[in-house]
């Protein structure tokens, strides 16, 4: 039997978005989900407990930063990263592909594997299919994520067509050596901003025993209307009856459009990145807490959320925390920034079960402002 599934709740008469649940070996949660990303074992800022009450299922962690800081051998001696972070609910590594890809200069990628050198001390460091997998079944997260090639925006069809058969080789191997009995697989799409390249991927990537398929290499620099048209393509040649992942990304237009066109789970540094750097998260765009115009300004930061900073405290008190540097600014945008993804996420599920998404998105896009 499976150790990940997805159940099909409902489909939306209008447009075909997807509610469903995903079952884990942590417990089960609906979708879509907005997956926030704890990097190395931490939501940046905020306690595994106040991550839960934001009413997220599941989190993301990074192989590539634990596979060099503090090792992944150091955390499977742990109990795993369930028990080293104290998280109790549904977790899913990445590979490190992505974060390998964004070395740029500092590595080399090869049909073995990929050699870089690590961001932290420069040491030479070495990913591969087969050591990706290991070191996730060391972490043991519910979900791994198959070793890929990440291709860049933009990047000539040669290269891409390469890199996308490379990347079904690489996931081929990850299986091979993957036998973590408490965890399952999901399988990367690839194939760059070409139709017949991402056809191809999910031809091959579909037809292997995957838990689970992501859609990656988007949301990499592309224009938003290329990345909904590569999107729209390859959803419709993915199966029905197992989780979509669309990877990297976390704003609200995005996950509109990704929901649209039936993905069922996200992920995105975004909501505590945007959060270390003033904004807070709202249904119409951001909001700058670092303008002068709340500086007495003393109500909450969002008049419809109940997360805890705006129920507790005003936007001039978190704008003095802000402008005096204090950390306390941080978590508060960073709690609410997520509780309003969470809450965002559930407003689609209810607007699918209850088949008007159509009419959601309408209004979202007449209130969004870009």
């Amino acid at each position: 039997m499976a150790v990940i599934t997805y159940e099909l709740v409902h489909e939306d008469a209008q447009t075909g978005a997807r509610a469903g649940r995903i079952h884990t070996p942590h417990g089960s949660f609906d979708t879509p989900m907005f997956m926030p990303v704890g990097t190395q074992a931490t939501v940046k800022t905020l306690s595994p407990e106040e991550v839960a009450e934001t009413g997220a299922g599941i989190i993301l962690s990074n192989t590539y930063h634990l596979f060099l800081r503090p090792g992944t051998e150091l955390i499977k001696a742990a109990g795993g990263l369930h028990q080293f972070m104290k998280w109790p609910r549904a977790m899913l590594t990445d590979s490190g592909g992505f974060q390998v890809f964004s070395l740029g200069a500092m590595r080399k990628i090869k049909e073995e594997g990929v050699y870089f050198r690590s961001h932290i001390d420069g040491s030479k460091q070495f990913l591969s299919p087969e050591v990706a997998t290991r070191a996730q079944m060391d972490l043991g997260a519910d979900i791994a994520m198959a070793f890929d090639e990440c291709i860049p925006y933009p990047a000539d069809y040669e290269y891409a067509k390469q890199s996308t058969e490379r990347t079904t080789r690489w996931a081929k191997r990850c299986l091979e050596v993957h036998e973590h009995p408490a965890q399952g697989m999901f399988g990367i799409i690839q194939g760059g901003m070409y139709r017949d390249l991402r056809a191809q991927s999910a031809r091959e990537i579909t037809a292997l025993p995957f838990d689970g398929f992501a859609i990656g290499g988007l949301s990499v620099g592309e224009p938003h209307d290329l990345m909904y048209e590569m999107l729209d393509y390859t959803t419709h040649l993915m199966p029905r009856d197992k989780a979509r992942y669309l990877m990297g990304v976390g704003t609200p237009d995005c996950l509109v459009e990704g929901v649209a066109r039936g993905v069922d789970m996200f992920d995105c540094v975004y909501p505590t990145r945007v959060a270390r750097n003033g904004m807070a998260m709202l249904k119409t765009g951001r909001l700058n807490i670092k303008n002068k115009q709340f500086e007495r300004d003393f109500s909450p930061l969002d008049a419809e959320c109940d997360c805890y900073a705006c129920r507790h405290y005003t936007r001039a008190y978190i704008r003095h925390l802000y402008k005096a540097e204090e950390i306390f600014a941080f978590r508060l945008l960073s709690v609410h920034n997520i509780h309003f993804l969470q809450r965002f996420m559930r407003g689609l599920r209810e607007a699918i079960l209850e088949d008007r998404f159509g009419d959601f998105q309408r209004d979202f896009w007449a209130q969004w402002q870009r």
